[in-house]
Protein backbone atom coordinates (compact mmCIF):
# COMPACT_ATOMS: atom_id res chain seq x y z
CA UNK A 1 0.00 0.00 0.00
CA UNK A 2 1.09 3.44 -1.07
CA UNK A 3 2.19 5.67 1.77
CA UNK A 4 -0.11 8.70 2.63
CA UNK A 5 3.66 10.58 2.17
CA UNK A 6 3.59 9.65 -1.47
CA UNK A 7 0.19 10.32 -2.28
CA UNK A 8 0.69 14.00 -0.45
CA UNK A 9 3.59 14.29 -2.77
CA UNK A 10 2.26 13.20 -5.88
CA UNK A 11 -0.29 16.13 -6.08
CA UNK A 12 -1.63 19.40 -4.02
CA UNK A 13 -2.52 19.01 -0.94
CA UNK A 14 -4.05 22.57 0.06
CA UNK A 15 -6.26 22.31 -3.08
CA UNK A 16 -7.43 19.27 -1.64
CA UNK A 17 -8.31 20.53 1.90
CA UNK A 18 -9.30 23.64 -0.20
CA UNK A 19 -12.10 21.58 -2.16
CA UNK A 20 -12.90 19.39 0.38
CA UNK A 21 -14.06 22.72 2.68
CA UNK A 22 -16.15 23.89 0.06
CA UNK A 23 -17.52 20.73 -0.77
CA UNK A 24 -18.12 20.10 3.18
CA UNK A 25 -19.62 23.66 4.00
CA UNK A 26 -21.72 23.67 0.81
CA UNK A 27 -23.32 20.27 2.09
CA UNK A 28 -24.22 21.87 4.75
CA UNK A 29 -26.26 24.81 3.15
CA UNK A 30 -27.70 22.04 0.89
CA UNK A 31 -29.54 20.05 3.22
CA UNK A 32 -30.44 22.96 5.77
CA UNK A 33 -33.79 22.39 5.44
CA UNK A 34 -33.60 18.32 5.79
CA UNK A 35 -31.86 18.93 8.84
CA UNK A 36 -34.88 21.28 10.16
CA UNK A 37 -37.88 19.74 9.11
CA UNK A 38 -39.36 18.73 12.06
CA UNK A 39 -38.92 22.43 13.46
CA UNK A 40 -40.66 23.73 9.84
CA UNK A 41 -43.47 20.93 9.89
CA UNK A 42 -44.64 21.71 13.41
CA UNK A 43 -44.67 25.77 12.66
CA UNK A 44 -46.79 25.02 9.18
CA UNK A 45 -48.42 21.85 10.48
CA UNK A 46 -47.18 20.21 7.40
CA UNK A 47 -48.34 16.26 6.11
CA UNK A 48 -45.80 13.93 5.39
CA UNK A 49 -46.05 14.63 1.49
CA UNK A 50 -45.52 18.37 2.48
CA UNK A 51 -42.52 17.48 4.18
CA UNK A 52 -41.26 15.15 1.45
CA UNK A 53 -41.73 17.76 -1.20
CA UNK A 54 -39.98 20.53 0.94
CA UNK A 55 -37.00 18.89 1.83
CA UNK A 56 -36.69 17.66 -1.87
CA UNK A 57 -36.58 20.68 -3.02
CA UNK A 58 -33.12 22.08 -2.51
CA UNK A 59 -31.85 18.80 -4.26
CA UNK A 60 -34.09 18.55 -7.05
CA UNK A 61 -32.86 22.61 -7.55
CA UNK A 62 -29.31 21.55 -7.12
CA UNK A 63 -29.54 18.77 -9.31
CA UNK A 64 -30.29 20.92 -12.13
CA UNK A 65 -27.66 23.80 -11.45
CA UNK A 66 -24.76 21.13 -11.18
CA UNK A 67 -24.27 20.55 -14.91
CA UNK A 68 -24.38 24.41 -15.94
CA UNK A 69 -21.61 24.97 -13.37
CA UNK A 70 -19.66 22.37 -14.58
CA UNK A 71 -19.82 23.35 -17.96
CA UNK A 72 -18.69 27.02 -16.66
CA UNK A 73 -16.11 25.87 -14.89
CA UNK A 74 -14.34 24.58 -17.78
CA UNK A 75 -14.24 28.28 -19.66
CA UNK A 76 -13.60 30.04 -16.11
CA UNK A 77 -11.20 27.89 -14.26
CA UNK A 78 -12.57 25.28 -11.36
CA UNK A 79 -11.65 27.55 -8.61
CA UNK A 80 -13.29 30.65 -10.25
CA UNK A 81 -16.45 28.68 -10.39
CA UNK A 82 -16.13 27.81 -6.50
CA UNK A 83 -15.42 31.27 -5.29
CA UNK A 84 -18.44 32.38 -7.27
CA UNK A 85 -20.75 29.75 -6.48
CA UNK A 86 -19.87 30.24 -2.23
CA UNK A 87 -20.65 33.85 -2.94
CA UNK A 88 -23.73 33.00 -3.98
CA UNK A 89 -24.65 30.97 -1.74
CA UNK A 90 -24.06 33.53 0.67
CA UNK A 91 -26.52 35.59 -0.74
CA UNK A 92 -28.93 33.37 -0.92
CA UNK A 93 -28.66 32.50 2.70
CA UNK A 94 -29.03 36.26 3.78
CA UNK A 95 -32.64 36.02 1.86
CA UNK A 96 -33.46 33.32 3.78
CA UNK A 97 -33.09 35.15 7.32
CA UNK A 98 -34.53 38.13 6.23
CA UNK A 99 -37.70 37.00 3.96
CA UNK A 100 -38.26 33.26 4.79
CA UNK A 101 -41.45 33.16 7.22
CA UNK A 102 -43.86 30.77 5.23
CA UNK A 103 -44.45 27.58 3.77
CA UNK A 104 -44.45 29.23 0.04
CA UNK A 105 -41.27 31.11 1.37
CA UNK A 106 -39.83 27.45 2.69
CA UNK A 107 -39.99 26.09 -0.87
CA UNK A 108 -38.63 29.15 -2.74
CA UNK A 109 -35.53 28.88 -0.09
CA UNK A 110 -35.25 25.82 -0.85
CA UNK A 111 -34.66 26.72 -4.93
CA UNK A 112 -31.88 28.67 -3.72
CA UNK A 113 -30.44 26.13 -1.83
CA UNK A 114 -30.02 24.31 -4.60
CA UNK A 115 -27.11 26.78 -5.10
CA UNK A 116 -25.15 24.89 -2.96
CA UNK A 117 -25.80 21.41 -4.59
CA UNK A 118 -24.17 22.58 -7.30
CA UNK A 119 -20.52 22.67 -6.24
CA UNK A 120 -20.25 18.60 -6.30
CA UNK A 121 -18.57 18.05 -10.05
CA UNK A 122 -16.46 21.49 -9.31
CA UNK A 123 -15.23 20.22 -6.08
CA UNK A 124 -14.54 16.93 -7.35
CA UNK A 125 -12.59 17.71 -10.01
CA UNK A 126 -10.58 20.38 -8.19
CA UNK A 127 -9.77 18.10 -5.34
CA UNK A 128 -8.39 15.31 -7.45
CA UNK A 129 -7.09 17.68 -10.18
CA UNK A 130 -3.57 17.78 -9.56
CA UNK A 131 -3.41 13.84 -8.88
CA UNK A 132 -1.95 10.94 -11.30
CA UNK A 133 -4.64 8.22 -12.00
CA UNK A 134 -3.69 5.72 -9.83
CA UNK A 135 -4.43 8.25 -6.70
CA UNK A 136 -7.18 9.59 -8.36
CA UNK A 137 -9.74 6.98 -6.18
CA UNK A 138 -8.47 8.48 -2.87
CA UNK A 139 -7.93 11.70 -3.90
CA UNK A 140 -12.02 12.06 -5.51
CA UNK A 141 -12.87 10.10 -2.07
CA UNK A 142 -10.97 13.04 0.44
CA UNK A 143 -12.96 15.59 -1.79
CA UNK A 144 -16.28 13.80 -1.56
CA UNK A 145 -15.94 12.52 1.96
CA UNK A 146 -17.45 16.92 2.38
CA UNK A 147 -20.73 15.38 1.81
CA UNK A 148 -19.61 14.97 5.85
CA UNK A 149 -21.46 18.34 5.47
CA UNK A 150 -25.12 16.79 5.83
CA UNK A 151 -23.91 15.12 8.97
CA UNK A 152 -22.85 18.84 10.89
CA UNK A 153 -26.21 19.83 9.54
CA UNK A 154 -28.26 17.04 10.98
CA UNK A 155 -26.09 17.86 14.50
CA UNK A 156 -26.06 21.79 14.75
CA UNK A 157 -28.85 22.99 12.81
CA UNK A 158 -31.41 21.46 15.18
CA UNK A 159 -29.72 22.70 18.10
CA UNK A 160 -29.15 25.91 17.06
CA UNK A 161 -32.92 26.08 15.71
CA UNK A 162 -33.60 25.61 18.73
CA UNK A 163 -32.22 28.02 21.15
CA UNK A 164 -32.62 31.00 18.13
CA UNK A 165 -35.45 29.84 15.25
CA UNK A 166 -34.99 28.32 12.52
CA UNK A 167 -35.13 31.14 10.30
CA UNK A 168 -31.58 32.56 11.97
CA UNK A 169 -29.76 29.34 10.94
CA UNK A 170 -29.53 30.84 7.65
CA UNK A 171 -28.06 33.90 9.52
CA UNK A 172 -25.50 31.65 11.02
CA UNK A 173 -24.53 29.58 8.13
CA UNK A 174 -23.70 32.66 5.99
CA UNK A 175 -21.37 33.55 8.21
CA UNK A 176 -19.64 30.04 8.54
CA UNK A 177 -19.27 29.75 4.07
CA UNK A 178 -17.09 32.57 4.76
CA UNK A 179 -13.95 30.16 6.15
CA UNK A 180 -13.97 27.76 3.04
CA UNK A 181 -14.56 31.15 0.72
CA UNK A 182 -11.58 32.56 2.06
CA UNK A 183 -9.39 29.28 1.87
CA UNK A 184 -10.73 28.82 -1.34
CA UNK A 185 -9.16 32.43 -2.68
CA UNK A 186 -5.88 31.83 -0.26
CA UNK A 187 -4.64 28.94 -0.74
CA UNK A 188 -6.53 26.75 -3.92
CA UNK A 189 -4.75 26.49 -7.41
CA UNK A 190 -6.43 25.76 -10.50
CA UNK A 191 -4.97 22.54 -11.87
CA UNK A 192 -3.08 21.54 -14.99
CA UNK A 193 -4.96 18.53 -16.51
CA UNK A 194 -8.14 20.94 -18.36
CA UNK A 195 -7.93 21.03 -22.35
CA UNK A 196 -9.69 23.27 -24.29
CA UNK A 197 -12.22 21.78 -26.01
CA UNK A 198 -15.58 22.78 -28.08
CA UNK A 199 -18.85 22.70 -26.11
CA UNK A 200 -19.70 20.08 -27.90
CA UNK A 201 -16.84 17.97 -27.24
CA UNK A 202 -17.65 18.78 -23.86
CA UNK A 203 -21.29 17.59 -23.84
CA UNK A 204 -20.35 14.11 -26.01
CA UNK A 205 -20.81 12.16 -22.83
CA UNK A 206 -24.72 13.37 -22.55
CA UNK A 207 -25.21 10.72 -25.57
CA UNK A 208 -22.95 8.23 -24.49
CA UNK A 209 -24.95 5.15 -23.03
CA UNK A 210 -21.77 4.55 -20.59
CA UNK A 211 -23.17 8.11 -19.45
CA UNK A 212 -26.17 7.10 -18.18
CA UNK A 213 -25.31 3.77 -16.80
CA UNK A 214 -23.27 5.98 -14.27
CA UNK A 215 -26.37 7.88 -14.00
CA UNK A 216 -28.72 4.94 -12.54
CA UNK A 217 -25.35 3.45 -10.23
CA UNK A 218 -25.43 7.32 -8.95
CA UNK A 219 -29.24 7.38 -8.12
CA UNK A 220 -29.05 4.57 -5.76
CA UNK A 221 -25.94 5.45 -4.49
CA UNK A 222 -25.45 9.18 -4.34
CA UNK A 223 -28.99 9.65 -4.77
CA UNK A 224 -29.93 7.13 -1.31
CA UNK A 225 -27.41 9.16 0.49
CA UNK A 226 -29.29 12.64 -0.20
CA UNK A 227 -32.43 11.59 0.25
CA UNK A 228 -32.41 9.89 3.12
CA UNK A 229 -30.26 12.38 4.94
CA UNK A 230 -32.70 15.28 4.22
CA UNK A 231 -35.83 13.06 5.24
CA UNK A 232 -34.41 11.24 8.19
CA UNK A 233 -35.12 13.86 11.18
CA UNK A 234 -38.84 14.00 9.86
CA UNK A 235 -38.70 10.50 9.79
CA UNK A 236 -37.47 9.47 13.37
CA UNK A 237 -39.64 12.11 15.03
CA UNK A 238 -42.57 10.88 12.93
CA UNK A 239 -42.05 6.83 13.33
CA UNK A 240 -40.54 7.20 16.80
CA UNK A 241 -41.95 10.28 18.35
CA UNK A 242 -38.81 11.26 19.42
CA UNK A 243 -37.01 14.50 20.59
CA UNK A 244 -35.71 16.93 17.23
CA UNK A 245 -32.33 17.35 18.65
CA UNK A 246 -31.94 13.35 19.20
CA UNK A 247 -33.13 12.74 15.75
CA UNK A 248 -30.61 15.25 14.55
CA UNK A 249 -28.22 13.29 15.95
CA UNK A 250 -29.20 9.78 14.75
CA UNK A 251 -29.28 11.16 11.57
CA UNK A 252 -25.39 12.83 12.20
CA UNK A 253 -24.47 9.22 13.14
CA UNK A 254 -25.58 7.52 9.90
CA UNK A 255 -24.45 10.40 7.34
CA UNK A 256 -21.37 10.50 9.05
CA UNK A 257 -20.81 6.94 8.53
CA UNK A 258 -21.62 7.49 4.39
CA UNK A 259 -19.06 10.38 4.39
CA UNK A 260 -16.26 8.10 6.27
CA UNK A 261 -16.63 5.03 3.91
CA UNK A 262 -17.21 7.37 0.84
CA UNK A 263 -13.05 7.62 1.33
CA UNK A 264 -12.92 3.92 2.07
CA UNK A 265 -14.91 3.22 -1.20
CA UNK A 266 -12.49 4.94 -3.19
CA UNK A 267 -9.61 3.67 -2.19
CA UNK A 268 -10.74 0.26 -2.09
CA UNK A 269 -11.36 0.80 -5.76
CA UNK A 270 -8.26 2.00 -6.35
CA UNK A 271 -7.00 -0.89 -5.21
CA UNK A 272 -9.69 -3.87 -6.35
CA UNK A 273 -11.78 -1.97 -8.92
CA UNK A 274 -14.43 0.04 -8.72
CA UNK A 275 -17.05 -2.23 -10.45
CA UNK A 276 -16.15 -4.81 -7.74
CA UNK A 277 -16.26 -2.41 -4.30
CA UNK A 278 -19.80 -1.52 -6.23
CA UNK A 279 -21.30 -5.05 -6.96
CA UNK A 280 -20.36 -5.71 -2.78
CA UNK A 281 -21.88 -2.11 -1.84
CA UNK A 282 -25.22 -2.41 -3.56
CA UNK A 283 -25.72 -5.99 -2.12
CA UNK A 284 -25.29 -4.46 1.13
CA UNK A 285 -27.63 -1.24 0.92
CA UNK A 286 -30.24 -3.76 -0.90
CA UNK A 287 -30.03 -5.77 2.44
CA UNK A 288 -30.34 -2.79 4.67
CA UNK A 289 -33.35 -1.22 2.83
CA UNK A 290 -34.96 -4.34 2.56
CA UNK A 291 -34.95 -4.94 6.73
CA UNK A 292 -35.84 -1.48 7.03
CA UNK A 293 -39.56 -2.31 5.58
CA UNK A 294 -39.77 -4.72 9.02
CA UNK A 295 -40.74 -1.89 10.96
CA UNK A 296 -37.54 -2.55 13.99
CA UNK A 297 -37.24 -1.04 16.46
CA UNK A 298 -35.55 2.26 16.97
CA UNK A 299 -32.03 0.58 17.86
CA UNK A 300 -32.45 -1.45 14.55
CA UNK A 301 -33.62 1.17 12.87
CA UNK A 302 -30.32 3.25 13.36
CA UNK A 303 -28.35 0.51 13.16
CA UNK A 304 -29.61 -0.72 9.31
CA UNK A 305 -29.51 3.15 8.31
CA UNK A 306 -25.93 3.38 9.36
CA UNK A 307 -24.99 0.06 7.60
CA UNK A 308 -26.87 1.36 4.05
CA UNK A 309 -25.19 4.73 4.53
CA UNK A 310 -21.67 2.86 4.98
CA UNK A 311 -22.65 0.91 1.72
CA UNK A 312 -23.59 4.08 0.05
CA UNK A 313 -20.94 6.65 0.83
CA UNK A 314 -18.58 3.79 -0.58
CA UNK A 315 -20.49 3.14 -3.77
CA UNK A 316 -20.10 7.43 -4.32
CA UNK A 317 -16.34 7.08 -3.52
CA UNK A 318 -16.05 3.61 -5.96
CA UNK A 319 -18.61 5.58 -8.55
CA UNK A 320 -15.75 8.81 -8.99
CA UNK A 321 -13.10 6.61 -8.46
CA UNK A 322 -14.23 5.12 -12.56
CA UNK A 323 -15.35 8.61 -13.48
CA UNK A 324 -12.01 10.39 -14.22
CA UNK A 325 -10.71 6.69 -15.93
CA UNK A 326 -13.72 7.03 -18.45
CA UNK A 327 -13.58 10.79 -19.00
CA UNK A 328 -10.11 11.95 -18.39
CA UNK A 329 -10.22 15.41 -19.79
CA UNK A 330 -13.91 15.98 -19.19
CA UNK A 331 -14.05 14.88 -15.63
CA UNK A 332 -16.02 17.69 -14.61
CA UNK A 333 -18.58 17.84 -17.30
CA UNK A 334 -18.92 13.95 -16.98
CA UNK A 335 -19.39 14.42 -12.70
CA UNK A 336 -21.24 17.47 -13.07
CA UNK A 337 -24.04 15.70 -15.27
CA UNK A 338 -23.74 12.05 -13.54
CA UNK A 339 -24.48 13.92 -10.02
CA UNK A 340 -26.92 15.90 -11.44
CA UNK A 341 -28.63 13.18 -12.39
CA UNK A 342 -28.10 11.20 -9.03
CA UNK A 343 -29.51 14.35 -7.00
CA UNK A 344 -32.34 13.88 -9.17
CA UNK A 345 -32.95 10.47 -7.49
CA UNK A 346 -32.49 11.51 -4.48
CA UNK A 347 -35.18 14.88 -5.27
CA UNK A 348 -37.71 11.33 -5.68
CA UNK A 349 -37.18 9.28 -2.87
CA UNK A 350 -38.07 11.40 0.06
CA UNK A 351 -41.52 12.20 -2.01
CA UNK A 352 -41.98 8.51 -2.48
CA UNK A 353 -41.19 7.77 1.62
CA UNK A 354 -43.53 10.80 1.84
CA UNK A 355 -46.57 9.30 -0.07
CA UNK A 356 -45.67 5.53 1.44
CA UNK A 357 -46.23 7.11 5.08
CA UNK A 358 -49.20 9.08 3.98
CA UNK A 359 -51.30 6.70 2.45
CA UNK A 360 -50.25 3.66 4.13
CA UNK A 361 -49.22 4.79 7.17
CA UNK A 362 -45.77 3.54 6.85
CA UNK A 363 -42.30 3.91 5.21
CA UNK A 364 -42.00 0.25 4.20
CA UNK A 365 -43.48 0.57 1.16
CA UNK A 366 -41.00 3.57 0.22
CA UNK A 367 -38.20 1.55 1.11
CA UNK A 368 -39.05 -1.81 -0.60
CA UNK A 369 -39.86 0.21 -4.05
CA UNK A 370 -35.76 1.72 -3.70
CA UNK A 371 -34.20 -1.38 -3.03
CA UNK A 372 -36.21 -2.85 -6.08
CA UNK A 373 -34.97 -0.42 -8.28
CA UNK A 374 -31.19 -0.96 -6.67
CA UNK A 375 -31.74 -4.64 -7.47
CA UNK A 376 -32.13 -3.53 -10.90
CA UNK A 377 -29.34 -1.23 -11.38
CA UNK A 378 -27.00 -4.15 -10.18
CA UNK A 379 -27.72 -6.37 -13.10
CA UNK A 380 -27.50 -3.68 -15.42
CA UNK A 381 -24.23 -3.15 -13.66
CA UNK A 382 -22.63 -6.57 -13.98
CA UNK A 383 -23.71 -7.15 -17.89
CA UNK A 384 -22.29 -3.69 -19.00
CA UNK A 385 -19.13 -4.03 -16.77
CA UNK A 386 -18.40 -7.11 -19.08
CA UNK A 387 -17.63 -4.54 -22.48
CA UNK A 388 -15.94 -1.79 -19.90
CA UNK A 389 -13.16 -4.27 -18.53
CA UNK A 390 -12.60 -4.89 -22.40
CA UNK A 391 -12.18 -1.49 -23.80
CA UNK A 392 -11.40 1.44 -20.96
CA UNK A 393 -10.55 -0.02 -17.53
CA UNK A 394 -8.77 -3.10 -15.66
CA UNK A 395 -10.10 -6.05 -14.18
CA UNK A 396 -12.86 -4.95 -11.57
CA UNK A 397 -12.64 -1.58 -12.19
CA UNK A 398 -8.94 -0.58 -11.45
CA UNK A 399 -7.29 2.12 -13.74
CA UNK A 400 -5.48 0.69 -16.80
CA UNK A 401 -2.19 -0.48 -16.96
CA UNK A 402 -2.23 -1.61 -13.20
CA UNK A 403 -2.20 -5.10 -14.12
CA UNK A 404 -1.02 -7.61 -16.35
CA UNK A 405 -2.62 -11.50 -16.94
CA UNK A 406 -2.43 -13.54 -19.72
CA UNK A 407 0.54 -11.71 -21.31
CA UNK A 408 -2.76 -8.85 -22.39
CA UNK A 409 -1.91 -5.66 -20.55
CA UNK A 410 -4.54 -2.88 -20.81
CA UNK A 411 -3.23 0.21 -21.59
CA UNK A 412 -3.92 3.94 -20.29
CA UNK A 413 -6.12 4.95 -23.38
CA UNK A 414 -8.07 1.94 -22.59
CA UNK A 415 -7.22 -0.74 -25.73
CA UNK A 416 -6.29 -3.85 -25.52
CA UNK A 417 -2.75 -4.91 -26.62
CA UNK A 418 -0.83 -8.10 -26.30
CA UNK A 419 2.94 -7.98 -24.60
Amino acid sequence: MASSKAFLKSGHPATLLASFLYFDFSFAVWVLNGAMGPFISEQFHLTPAQVGLMVSVPTFAGALMRFPLGVLSQYIGRKSAAILEMSCIILALLFGYFFVNSFNSVLAMGVLLGIAGASFGVALSLGSGWFPQEYKGLAMGIAGAGNSGTALAAFFAPRLAKTYGWQHVYGLAALCMLLPLVVMIVFAKEPPDTEHQTLRQHLKCLVEADGWYFNLIYIITFGGFIGLSTFLPSLYVSQFHIAKTQAGTLTMLATLTGSVTRVIGGWFADKIGGITTLSVVFLIAIAGLFGLTTHPTLGVTTALLMLCFAALGAGNGATFQMVPLRWPVTTAIAGGMIGEIGALGGSVLPNVLGQSKQHTGSYGAGFAAYACFAMLVLVVLRVVSRQWTRTWVGKGGRAPGTYVESETVVTGEGLLVQS
